[in-house]
Parts: structure tokens; C-alpha cells; sequence
């Protein structure tokens, strides 16, 4: 059975039953997935890595489980970095990543003797939220630009009013959001932030309610009246009902902006698997399953699909290796 060690479970479909940790998977018709081996399969498969990706491989766990219930698949999320630190040790078989590995995790995985295939399994839209009846001012949208300009590491921004360049109300700012072990956190900075003189990514200021549970950046957000924080935008559709998205650079975040990567906060999510767990029967049944039901895995768990064409990349990756 399929142990999901995370925060959250967004499934698209009821859960048959849930004790001490372990899901009984049983969700979901057959008439929309690829077979897996049949039941024949036997063995421990460990994933973990980020939250953002979590749900959806815990999703294709519970899902082949229903065919392979003597493999045992235990899915933790410790965040994208914490995944690479164990992964690159070779103590787990997949790592899960809401960003593409980093070159010191590479030099990691050389070290420890861990070689590995990415894959993308879906796609993300970082969303900046703020409380669903917060009366900021504005008209809803925030540029790259006046992000950078509330979470660069000097800013003094404390009140809406302050920031630059827009017609906001006299309201105290508050800030949530990721942690640095977050693969969100990284590609934020990225995207938002940029680089200081030396090349290196900048961090954000230090103020801010920084967490690794997005229910806790979602109560921070709500429970103020001038909150802002970000997270992936899987996790905002299940929160519509508390929260309001901004759009970035007069995009709003959807399926579809995700999908063309029109919106600017567009990213792909990974997993990477050891090609040594690639021996192992169990690890290389569980992948292509993983990939060959993506799209429909997405939609029931709420997350936006990869291009069809980058998950036959993948496919095409995994049966080459």
C-alpha cells in the first residue's frame, strides 16, 4: 500500500478507507487508466521530496496500488532540497521536485554515486494570494516588478500604500510563504527576485511567516487583513473559498495561462529517479504508470497537465534507459 507521509490530499475521488498514515487505495474507475503489471509486482518504493509535487505522485501511488498492493510506496515532502539530500545519498529510489536540480545537487549525486533520469510529470503556476475579502485597492493585478520591490532582501515596504507604482489602500502588509527548503521558495527568487552583482540568486527579506505547510501560509494570509503570500496553484483552487489570486503582469493564473505559460509564474514539476531503482521491477512499472496516466492524474487531483509532448519526452526517456 501506498503510505503518504504529506499535508494535504486533494484527490479528485473519496478515499476508501484511512488508518495510522496508510491510504487503502480504491478510488477512481478503470476505463481511464493504463494497466499496470497486474498484481504480480512485491518490494518498497521511497519517494520524497516537494510538497507541491506530492499529492499528484501520491495520487499515482494510491492508483497503482489498486492493481499492486504488495508494493509499498511510502511518499514523504520534505521539500525539493530535503528530497535531493536524501535522494542524492541514494536512500530514496524517486525525488519529487517543484524545480530542476541544482548544479551542487548534481555535484551531491556524483558524490554518492546516484545517477538519475528527469522527467516532468505536470506543470505549476506560483499564485500570489492575498485574504478572498480583502478590500486592498488596486485592480487586482501586481507586476514582477512591485514583488520584487515587497520580498527583495532590503525592502522596507509595511503598508499596501507603499508600494510603488500602484493604487493601493492605507493597509498594514503582512507576508507568508514558503521556506527555504521549498522548491517554490527557489523558483520564486528566481523569477521575482533575480541575482545580486555575484550571480547568486537573491533571498527574500527575512520578515515574513515562513513555513513548509501551505495550510499554515493560507491562515496567516486569511487571518489579516492586508496579507500577501504565494504558493502553487493547486493549492489555491482548493483554498478559492478563503482566498483571492492576484494576477502578475495583468495575467490571472489558470489551467490554461499555466499550460501556454503565458503567465509569467509558469513552471514544470519533476520527478527524478534513480536509473539504479530503474532495475528494480516494482520502481520502472510504478514510473510508467506514473507517466502514462499523468494527464488524467492531474485532473483528478487538480493539478494542470504537462504538454503531451513533454510527457512523451519523458516516456520516450524512461523506455531509452
Amino acid at each position: 500500500m501506498a503510505r503518504i507521509s504529506r499535508r494535504r490530499l486533494a484527490l479528485g475521488c473519496a478515499l476508501a478507507t484511512m488508518s495510522l498514515g496508510v491510504v487503502a487505495a480504491g478510488c477512481g474507475g478503470d476505463d481511464d487508466k493504463s494497466s499496470s503489471s497486474g498484481g504480480d509486482l512485491k518490494g518498497k518504493i521511497a519517494v520524497d521530496g516537494s510538497s507541491t509535487v506530492g499529492p499528484l505522485t501520491s495520487a499515482a501511488a494510491e492508483r497503482f496500488n489498486e492493481d499492486n498492493p504488495d508494493v509499498d510506496i511510502t511518499v514523504g515532502t520534505s521539500g525539493t532540497g530535503g528530497g535531493f539530500e536524501v535522494f542524492c545519498k541514494g536512500e530514496t529510489d524517486i525525488s519529487d521536485a517543484s524545480r530542476a536540480i541544482k548544479d551542487e545537487e548534481v555535484a551531491a549525486c556524483k558524490k554518492g554515486g546516484v545517477e538519475y533520469e528527469e522527467l516532468r510529470v505536470a506543470s505549476d503556476g506560483i499564485t500570489i494570494v492575498s485574504g478572498k475579502n480583502a478590500d486592498l485597492g488596486g485592480d487586482g493585478n501586481l507586476t514582477k516588478d512591485q514583488l520584487k520591490a515587497v520580498w527583495g532582501p532590503d525592502s522596507k515596504i509595511k503598508n499596501w500604500s507603499e508600494i510603488p507604482g500602484g493604487n493601493f489602500k492605507g493597509v498594514k502588509l503582512t507576508l507568508a510563504g514558503p521556506d527555504s527548503q521549498s522548491g517554490t521558495y527557489d523558483f520564486f527568487n528566481e523569477e521575482v527576485l533575480g541575482e545580486d552583482a555575484k550571480g547568486d540568486t537573491l533571498a527574500p527579506r527575512q520578515d515574513y511567516s515562513a513555513s513548509a505547510d501551505d495550510n499554515v501560509i493560507v491562515r496567516a494570509v486569511e487571518g489579516a487583513e492586508g496579507g500577501m503570500g504565494y504558493f502553487g496553484y493547486t493549492y489555491y483552487e482548493e483554498n478559492q473559498d478563503k482566498l483571492m489570486a492576484w494576477k502578475v503582469d495583468g495575467v490571472a493564473p489558470s489551467a490554461e495561462t499555466i499550460t501556454s505559460g503565458d503567465y509569467p509564474l509558469s513552471r514544470p514539476l519533476f520527478i527524478y529517479v534513480s536509473k539504479k531503482s530503474l532495475q528494480k521491477p516494482e520502481v520502472k512499472a510504478f514510473v510508467k504508470y506514473y507517466l502514462e496516466n499523468a494527464t488524467s492524474l492531474a485532473e483528478e487531483t487538480q493539478f494542470v497537465p504537462a504538454p503531451q509532448d513533454a510527457l512523451d519526452k519523458s516516456l520516450e526517456t524512461l523506455n531509452a534507459g
